[in-house]
Parts: structure tokens; sequence; C-alpha cells
């Protein structure tokens, strides 16, 4: 009777150290550039890798070069056409980013304009000194926008996998509303399901 108690406890500490929950432990920092394929889906590698390449072709356009100054654009959108969630906000944060880095090129903060138009009233209330009061009128309107998707298509067939992404960017003149520059990267990656031994 005393063996089958003890076996009954130890099946239920088996069980319990099975079925709870487990947590991460020991992390450790990881180069960012480093490429690492946990699973098969959209990565900072695919993301910093696309963006890149796209900085690289808008920035040997010869209008921008040319220019003499700087070049002033606006973020409109980057559509997720891909059944997976991505956040095409970094997407586009690293573009803007690797562009407003290279001194040829400015961006529109379209996203703070309701910010900005509650702080011109705030500092044409009064309360803030008349000689350092910002308000409308000095805005800086946009030459350029950029606008582009980004898609997939997956092929599976057994136990291989396929996944493929394009992001196409493009870059419109406002003045005339024709494209100006276009261009699109591809990433091609396969996964092979391999047997998970209990």
């Amino acid at each position: 009777m005393k063996k089958i108690v003890c076996l009954y406890v130890l099946i239920l500490f088996i069980l319990l150290g099975c079925g709870g929950p487990r947590a991460f432990q020991g992390g450790a920092y990881e180069d960012p550039d480093k490429i690492t394929l946990l699973d098969d889906k959209y990565n900072e590698a695919d993301m910093q890798m696309m963006a890149e390449k796209l900085v690289k072709s808008l920035m040997q356009e010869q209008w921008i070069n040319e220019s003499g100054k700087k070049v002033i654009m606006q973020i409109s959108q980057v559509s997720n056409r891909t059944q997976e969630h991505i956040d095409v906000k970094m997407l586009t944060d690293k573009i803007r980013t690797s562009l407003i880095k290279t001194g040829k090129i400015s961006f529109i903060a379209a996203e703070l304009r309701k910010n900005v138009a509650e702080e011109y009233e705030y500092q044409q209330s009064g309360y803030v000194k008349k000689d350092t009061a910002k308000g409308p009128g000095n805005q800086i309107g946009a030459d350029f926008m950029v606008f582009g998707d980004i898609g997939s298509h997956v092929q599976e067939m057994g136990k291989h996998k396929i996944v493929y992404y394009k992001v196409t960017l493009s870059v419109s003149n406002l003045a005339t509303n024709t494209i100006e520059w276009t261009d699109d990267v591809e990433i091609k990656k396969s996964f092979s399901k391999k047997k998970i031994s209990m």
C-alpha cells in the first residue's frame, strides 16, 4: 500500500512538472545584425535587409543628389497585404531614419499635426512670451510622398515550405502627382519540418 501511495505521489510530481508554466531564463544580448531564423514568420532580419536595399536604391537618384537642398518628404502609408501581423511602422521608421542620416532628406512629421496644432493654440493663448511663441503659417510643405506595400506568398508541400515576401516602395511628386522613383525588394526563405522527439 505504501509503495502505491509513493507511486501516485511520483506520478503527480511528474504531471505537475510537465504541465506547469515555463519561464525563459538566462537571457543574453544578441547582435541585432545577426540573422536568426526561429520560425517561418517575417522577422527583424527581413526588415533590415529590405530597408537597406530600398534606401540604397533611392539614394542613387539624380534628383536627390543634385537638388542642392534637402528634399522634404512625407511617409503616407505602407500597406500590409500579407496574412501575418507585420509592424509596417517599424519598417517605415527604419527607412525614414536611414534617409535622414544621409543629410539629404528631411521628413514632415505628419503624425504630430494634431499635437502641433494644440501647441500653437497654447503658445498663442498669452501664457507664452510673444517673442518665443510659435504659430501657424511657418511649416514647410512636403515635396514628395512615400508610399508602398508588403505582400507575401506561401508554398507548402509535404514537409517543405517556401515563404516569399516583396516590399514595393514608391515616391510621388506632390506638385505633379507623378511617381519619381519606385523599387521593390524580394526575400525567399525555405523551411523543413522536423520531427519533435518526446
